[in-house]
């Protein structure tokens, strides 16, 4: 399935639900201030569902075919060459994007070399063991597309990360419940092997190693006062007496 595919789906009775849901994932999920550099791998076209990009001047999408949300900043590059430099990105979310990139390891090791120390990292995927998701790549994929989606477990991302230092701070599952929009609900359904899609947050750590050097023996710069016997002392003055 292209990705293109996976925008017109978003339009769908089932994709309506599940793009409410992850918005609503995503609006409570943005911490970073106004003034900090969120970058989106991979275009949407309804950003505005969860971000104001009047609000956040430094929101931009990266993505080489298709368009996002007017009002935010669109750059054209490569998802396995991110066109940032190392530590310059408070936030990056990726929507959707490893279950359609080749290279997910090369993927995860460019968001973890542009992102500062402590940035946060959001991904939404789709989950391989849901029958229907399975089914709707089979109705929709391309010619010479393989014929198993590429998708992968929240298990199997976490442990990616976990590679890369980075702090998996919560995970949340979605289904096409329309009843279903809290977050905290999400994040109770993350185990759930029935989810449609589930989402991750984690955060890049950075460990500095201390090296070890010998301890030097210790020498007192102090000159020890003489110890005098007291008791000796008193027992003399008292004779002399």
């Amino acid at each position: 399935m292209h990705r293109k595919v996976l925008i017109d789906w978003f339009t769908t009775a089932k994709g309506q639900i599940l793009k409410k849901q992850e918005a609503a994932y995503l609006t409570r999920s943005i911490t970073a201030s106004c003034k900090q550099v969120i970058l989106q791998v991979g275009a949407l076209g309804w950003e505005n569902k969860f971000i104001d990009c009047s609000l956040y001047k430094q929101f931009y999408v990266l993505d080489d075919e298709q368009f996002s949300w007017p009002a935010s900043k669109l750059l054209r590059g490569a998802n396995t060459a991110l066109p940032l430099q190392p530590d310059s990105v408070d936030m990056v979310i990726l929507p959707h994007l490893l279950e359609f990139d080749e290279d997910k390891h090369q993927v995860l090791r460019e968001v973890e070399r542009i992102l500062k120390p402590e940035g946060k990292l959001i991904i939404l995927s789709f989950n391989p063991w849901n029958i229907y998701i399975n089914l709707q790549y089979l109705m929709r994929k391309e010619k010479g597309a393989p014929w198993l989606p590429s998708l992968v477990s929240r298990t199997k991302i976490e442990d990616w990360l976990r590679l890369l230092n980075f702090e998996v701070e919560v995970s949340a599952g979605f289904d096409f419940d329309a009843s279903r929009t809290s977050t905290a609900d999400a994040e109770q359904r993350k185990n759930d092997i029935r989810v449609a899609a589930y989402a991750i947050k984690a955060i890049k750590r950075r460990y500095h190693i201390i090296p070890l050097t010998p301890v030097k023996k210790y020498q007192s710069k102090l000159a020890m006062a003489r110890i005098i016997d007291m008791p000796y002392r008193q027992k003399e003055y008292d004779k002399n007496s």
